[in-house]
């Protein structure tokens, strides 16, 4: 259990570190959503807004996992 906790624990640190390598780069894009988003400040409640649904899905997966997991075990004990 503790392997696969450490492994998605990484898997996640990953993937937030190639997010942010690849926020880095300069948008070039030009548009009036992209203006009106970037000139009041928005976008940053866009990506927490994102952020927090996307925690939300991920605890709710492992709280699920907890949960399969001791019905398996109970299950396993009780033929």
């Amino acid at each position: 259990m503790i392997n696969k906790a450490f492994s998605f624990c990484l898997t996640l640190a990953l993937l937030f570190i190639s997010v942010l390598a690849n926020a880095q780069q300069q948008n070039t894009e030009s548009g009036p959503v992209n203006e009106f988003f970037r000139s009041n400040d928005k976008i940053y409640v866009i990506v927490g807004v994102l952020v927090i649904i996307f925690l939300g899905i991920v605890l709710f997966l492992i709280n699920l996992d907890r949960k399969i997991g001791k019905l398996e075990k109970r299950d396993k004990n009780n033929p």
